[in-house]
């Protein structure tokens, strides 16, 4: 069975997230990419550290995953 998301399903929601934010001009990158990661974990695939704060508890857990 196959739980990723599709090009259409990131693109959809990719364009959702961007229009909801007033579309705006040169971040069609940015809006791409939290598509991805909003669908990987509403699909149970995406990586839960990035909601989540280190265990040694210093930091927010914001902006702690992998560079892009």
């Amino acid at each position: 069975m196959n739980t990723s998301a599709t090009e259409e399903q990131i693109r959809a929601l990719a364009y959702r997230l961007w229009e909801e934010a007033g579309s705006p001009e040169g971040r069609s990158t940015d809006f791409w990419v939290i598509a991805e990661q909003q669908l990987a974990r509403e699909l149970g695939m995406g990586d839960n550290t990035l909601d989540q704060a280190p265990a040694n508890g210093e930091g927010s857990g914001e902006g702690n995953g992998p560079p892009l």
